[in-house]
Parts: structure tokens; C-alpha cells; sequence
């Protein structure tokens, strides 16, 4: 998958980064490649919290199922 990010240097020299496609994904770092590899960081790890609630949903209700497709 791939996600647009929108990438902001900070008055103090640091980087804010954020994805809009993924509500409150956001993360920061001290260099562009910090604040880089922590939104990668970020984006897997709100798409594995997202998957897990999705899943504890399904198994509530028993007319639900999960289906897997790639994007």
C-alpha cells in the first residue's frame, strides 16, 4: 500500500508528519529520516490495531465475516 504523508519542518529544525488518509496517524522526528521511518512505524502499526478491532467486531457478530483484498 501507499500512503501520502504530509511532511512539515518545524520552527526549531525538527519534522512533524502526518497521514490523512488514517485519522490521528501522526509522529515527528528530530531529522526527515526519523520522522520518515516513524511514520511508517506509525501507519503499520494504526493499520494492525485497526485489523485486530475489526476482527473482535466479526467474531461478535455472527453474520460477519472478514475478507482479506489487496489494494
Amino acid at each position: 500500500m501507499i500512503f501520502d504523508i504530509i511532511l512539515e519542518e518545524e520552527d526549531d529544525g525538527a519534522y512533524s508528519v502526518h497521514c490523512p488518509a488514517l485519522k490521528g496517524c501522526h509522529s515527528q522526528g528530530t531529522t526527515r529520516d526519523e520522522a520518515l521511518t516513524n511514520i511508517r512505524e506509525a501507519i503499520e502499526l494504526y493499520l494492525l490495531v485497526t485489523h485486530e478491532k475489526a476482527s473482535h467486531m466479526v467474531r461478535s457478530q455472527s453474520r460477519c465475516s472478514v475478507v482479506e483484498i489487496a489494494v
